[in-house]
């Protein structure tokens, strides 16, 4: 059996700069990813299976629907002859919550089939298949923080980050990326002109890297909170946490976070918002 983390992405910075004549919109992200996400497990064989279980497993969608599978098909597609088998995927993070955790699931899938069939990681047809399953999928594959660029297919460098210690916070809303672009309203060619993404660098100290976040923004939150207004709650209650240095929404929402300059700091922030909001995922993380 083989298994891979599927560790939650976080937008810690997300620029809408305009929509593209194709109708893709382009984007300017800082990504970072989660200590800790779903669990994805591959026992190699001639067929294709996929057996899901843990607490979000209800809405992760069946085995057609599943972005396990489609990555298991777009990997076939490129690899005749390639060895598959069945998957079983333990499911913890919320679902439509703008923390690609289904694109995470299909980025581990396609590194567990790249170790089953001894295929390097850096294989121009995993890429090629991470490309066509979603657009948050090739910054997964290589779960690292960097800058995701156009329409997620233009990834920077690595960085080395601090650690950020955060808070995620899900209302238990479900919040569909297409419904938020619709409510922003940007037609092919058109562009926002919100202005320039920060810049980031390696190594860069917790107080500067802060500095730069606080700079940014995402310009999906708006369009977001009409969508869904518990947003705007969620953000609130974060950003009045002691010790909250950014809160955020992560991706097209509903996840949130707060950042903290110590451990503990999150951590009384999660237990706090627990307490006072029992229906709410909360969750304390390091991000990388």
């Amino acid at each position: 059996m083989l298994v891979e983390r599927a560790p939650a992405k976080i937008n810690l910075t997300l620029l809408v700069k305009g929509r593209r004549l194709d109708g893709y919109h382009e984007l300017a992200s800082l990504v970072a990813f989660t200590g800790a996400g779903d669990l994805v497990r591959l026992a190699p064989g001639p067929a294709l299976s996929l057996d899901v279980d843990g607490p979000t497993a209800a809405a992760a969608g069946d085995m057609d629907g599943n972005l396990v599978t489609k990555a298991a098909r777009e990997f076939a597609a490129r690899t005749p002859g390639a060895v598959l088998g069945a998957f079983h995927l333990t499911k913890r993070l919320p679902v439509a919550a703008g923390v690609g955790g289904g694109s995470s699931d299909a980025a581990a899938a396609l590194r567990l089939l790249a170790r089953a069939n001894d295929i390097p990681l850096d294989d121009p047809r995993l890429l090629e298949a991470a490309r066509n399953i979603g657009s948050d999928v090739p910054v997964c594959l290589d779960a690292r923080a960097r800058a995701m660029l156009g329409a997620g297919e233009t990834l920077g460098p690595p960085l080395k980050l601090p650690p950020l210690f955060a808070v995620l916070v899900n209302p238990g809303v479900a919040v569909a990326t297409p419904a938020v672009f619709a409510r922003m309203g940007l037609k092919p060619g058109e562009s926002h002109g919100f202005g320039a993404h920060p810049e980031f660098h390696d190594n860069m100290g917790f107080d500067a890297l802060i500095e730069a976040l606080r700079k940014g923004g995402n310009d999906m939150e708006d369009a977001a909170i009409v969508e869904a207004p518990v947003v705007a709650h969620v953000l609130a209650v974060i950003a009045a946490a002691r010790g909250c240095k950014v809160a955020r929404m992560s991706g097209s929402g509903a996840t949130c976070f707060g950042l903290f300059a110590t451990c503990a700091g999150a951590a009384k922030a999660a237990r706090v918002i627990r307490r006072d909001h029992a229906a709410w995922w909360a969750k304390a993380t390091v991000l990388r």
